[in-house]
């Protein structure tokens, strides 16, 4: 893969079934409902924004995103997906219910707008040479001034120059002018760019913008974004073309990662708005990392609510630009029913193992195998209890081998090398939560993790998690939590800090010699779930906010409180210190 390809980063895909199905026209979220085409005219409650997920790739944001769909019958819905190309996938893998009323792809790449973006040409082209300086001159600084905190002078421009429904003038055609060139080389001296180079990078940021900020955003009352980045941009467009709000949701902290992604970084570091200008990187990282951060303090200010899945990313947020006082806590949430059967199956098991005697710990790690997700630190830490003579286990290595080809054959040949191969079983993409009943430990070595869905789906089955301390892992995992009748629930497994390959080792063997910690992890974790991950709370959380935001009557999930931020819990403060505290300490400790 090319530098610049690496650098511009296609939206990611959580698919378990990444290849291409029906073309989109063929799509029908329910008997005779072709989505897009004419239904694109009918304004709905919520547009839905998200890259490269829901309904044509399955994953965690993909999960939430048909939760809060089926979850909220009293609203109807739109999903704008954004995508890098049309070759991408456009099979609905969720049969969509009746409330979604349409599907809008967007695409990213040049080659889907050529046309539209080489032939701009009305506006600054037909200017004068010193009304185009003088333009150039005010888009760097609106660029300038969103690095200072204030996007205003950014939106004006957008109204003027690129908003479909206001614009006087195409300001995408400055790019092919002399005097931008001129007024760019200056304002962009010291980075020390070639000229050409230059050109063909800013050429890139304009295509890349020009896919967004020309859209004509169907119409609806709210616009909620999943993920800052390129949602989040087309989310506020959506709301400030059509005069309404827009709101954010942080799965995890897209901008850090994509930074530490194009870097190389581990994916464990955070990142501050500051870092762009301070790390020792060249010239067009330089600019990419500017090109993210900078895209996320547009966003941010812009977002009428930003919810996040746990406290400790608040903490890090603001680091990037987030205002604090529009910051509120909805985690994801699990139905308890479910699991029934699974958690059933579990109980059996564990009398089991309380009567003694010979047992073969069934492991499992569930998640993609790439990198950040630490697969090849778990063989390793497997190797260590198999020459301290553990072996009265297996581990089954559950979900997709086609994320990363490369990195999947290396796991392998690991295994192979070190002689443990016979104690791994790679089973590939599967029904999770059919087998999940199976598996007596959850065990996820991840360097990255917001608040997933399959940890939440194992403690709602009482099944315990080793896992490492990042991300929202801790809040699940090991916070006291208590609630409002005093019950307060420990931790439900062990966490280790990330590529700490003795620690997981270690905490593998604790947790299969002791019947008794195991008993109360297992019992902890069901306890958790029910007392704060429901799916049914959630689920009023976000219908409250849409009515609020959206000024949509009805209150049919509503309970006694008037606004929603009455009801998300943000008083804990003794809670969002420590995670604030633990969340200093631990990077601290990486660097």
């Amino acid at each position: 893969m090319s530098s610049r390809s690496r650098l511009r980063r296609r939206p990611s895909s959580e698919s378990l079934q990444p290849e291409a199905g029906r073309p989109l026209a063929a799509v029908q979220a329910s008997p005779g409902q072709v989505v897009g085409g004419d239904s694109l005219r009918e304004e709905v409650d919520v547009a839905i924004v998200a890259e490269s997920t829901y309904p044509f790739l399955k994953g965690g944001v993909s999960t939430v995103i048909h939760d809060i769909v089926t979850g909220n019958q009293d609203l109807t819905f739109g999903i704008i997906h954004i995508t890098w190309d049309s070759k991408s996938a456009h099979e609905d893998l969720y049969g969509m219910p009746w409330n979604v009323k349409w599907v809008h792809p967007v695409y990213l790449s040049m080659q889907e707008h050529l046309d539209d973006f080489v032939h701009v040409k009305p506006g600054p082209s037909t200017l004068r040479s010193s009304a185009r300086r003088r333009l150039s001159i005010r888009l760097f600084d609106a660029l300038e001034a969103v690095a200072s905190g204030d996007v205003e002078p950014m939106w004006r421009l957008y109204d003027e120059g690129m908003n479909p429904r206001t614009r006087n003038y195409f300001l995408w055609s400055l790019l092919g002018t002399r005097e931008f060139m001129t007024v760019a080389s200056s304002r962009l001296e010291s980075l020390g760019l070639p000229l050409v180079e230059m050109f063909w990078l800013l050429r890139e940021f304009f295509s890349l913008s020009f896919a967004i900020l020309s859209e004509d955003v169907p119409k609806a009352r709210v616009y909620h974004a999943h993920t800052t980045g390129y949602a989040a941009l087309l989310g506020a467009v959506g709301a400030r073309q059509n005069g309404r709000k827009f709101v954010l949701t942080e799965h995890n902290l897209y901008v850090r990662d994509t930074v530490n992604m194009l870097l190389d970084r581990s994916m464990a570091l955070a990142l501050s708005e500051r870092d762009w200008r301070e790390f020792d990187v060249g010239a067009p990282a330089r600019m990419w990392m500017a090109w993210w951060i900078e895209m996320g303090r547009f966003c941010y200010p812009s977002a009428e609510l930003i919810t996040y899945l746990y406290p400790a990313a608040i903490t890090e947020a603001v680091d990037l630009g987030a205002p604090p006082e529009r910051s509120v806590i909805i985690p994801n949430g699990m139905r308890i029913s479910d699991f029934d059967d699974a958690h059933q199956k579990r109980r059996t098991v564990i009398e089991e193992i309380e009567k003694g005697g010979d047992r073969t710990w069934r492991l499992v790690y569930i998640a993609r195998i790439v990198p950040i997700k630490g697969l090849s630190d778990l063989i390793s830490s497997i190797d260590l209890l198999v020459k301290k003579g553990v072996t009265n286990f297996t581990l089954d290595i559950l979900g997709p081998t086609d994320h990363h080809p490369d990195y999947y054959m290396l796991c392998r040949e690991k295994a192979r090398t070190l002689g443990i191969e016979d104690y791994l079983s790679f089973r590939g993409t599967v029904n999770v939560r059919e087998l999940l009943g199976n598996y007596d430990l959850l065990v996820l070595p991840s360097y990255n993790e917001g608040q997933p869905i399959v940890v939440l789906e194992a403690m709602t089955a009482g099944i315990p998690v080793l896992g490492t301390n990042v991300g929202g892992m801790a809040q699940l995992i090991s916070d006291p939590l208590t609630t409002p009748g005093g019950r307060t629930c420990g931790p439900c497994g062990i966490l280790v800090n990330p590529d700490y390959i003795v620690g997981m080792a270690d905490a593998l063997e604790a947790m299969m010699n002791s019947s008794a910690s195991y008993r109360k992890y297992a019992d902890e974790a069901r306890a958790r779930v029910v007392n704060f991950f429901q799916i049914d709370d959630v689920m009023g959380s976000y219908n409250r906010l849409y009515k609020e935001l959206g000024e949509i009557p009805g209150n049919e999930l509503e309970g006694p409180a008037d606004r929603v931020t009455d009801v998300i819990d943000l008083t804990d403060t003794s809670r969002n210190e420590r995670a604030a505290q633990r969340h200093i300490t631990q990077q601290t400790r990486l660097r």
